[in-house]
């Protein structure tokens, strides 16, 4: 019997050493495939952190606007935003250099501002830029959500509503009730 206790007990051990190794393994198994998604998800975590800094808005308004309006209201508007409020706003005069690309400098400063004040005239309607501008700012708001803070200057609820509905329903301020320095404290209010 001796014999017979000393080949169970040699094959308990062999089936002990058996069980240790395919623990040891599975364990090493396991530990390479934390180790594994833990690189990756630092890796991913590191490049949407590395995305969250570039996605932060450059501008903090993109002003458009038909260069008629320039004189009477836009410049003066862009003006005291930036001097007296200290905001970061994207305004051609101040944004458009000579020889730029004017697709490419517009297209960065609508990605690249938190909301478009657009001064809605009826020179704004006549143009081709300003319809651009806009049409960039409704995709914009699709995916971002309020992006859109209309402005009427020098024009009336029906001509906006001709113009397109979806600004006429919309809150505006309008050039005829308010100051610029008004609008501006608006604009600061809400960007606070």
């Amino acid at each position: 019997m001796n014999k017979e206790q000393q080949n169970i007990q040699k094959k308990e051990k062999q089936e002990q050493d058996r069980l240790l190794k395919s623990y040891e393994t599975k364990i090493d198994s396991l530990t390479s495939q934390i180790e594994s998604t833990l690189s990756t998800n630092r890796e991913s975590i590191e490049n949407n952190l590395s995305g969250v800094t570039e996605s932060f808005p450059e501008h903090d308004v993109f002003i458009s606007h038909a260069s008629e309006d320039k004189e009477v209201f836009v410049r003066e508007l862009a003006r005291v935003l930036s001097e007296t409020y200290g905001l970061n706003v994207w305004y051609d005069e101040f944004s458009i250099k000579w020889g730029d690309s004017l697709r490419t400098v517009i297209d960065k400063g609508l990605s690249n501002s938190r909301y478009g004040v657009v001064v809605i005239s009826r020179n704004f309607i006549r143009k081709g830029w300003t319809n651009y501008e806009l049409d960039g700012l409704f995709q914009i708001e699709m995916t971002k959500g309020k992006t859109i803070l209309p402005i009427w200057h020098d024009i009336t609820k029906d001509e906006v509503q001709k113009f397109s509905p979806s600004l006429a329903g919309r809150k505006a301020l309008n050039t005829a009730m308010f100051t610029i320095d008004e609008i501006a404290q608006e604009l600061k209010n809400l960007l606070d």
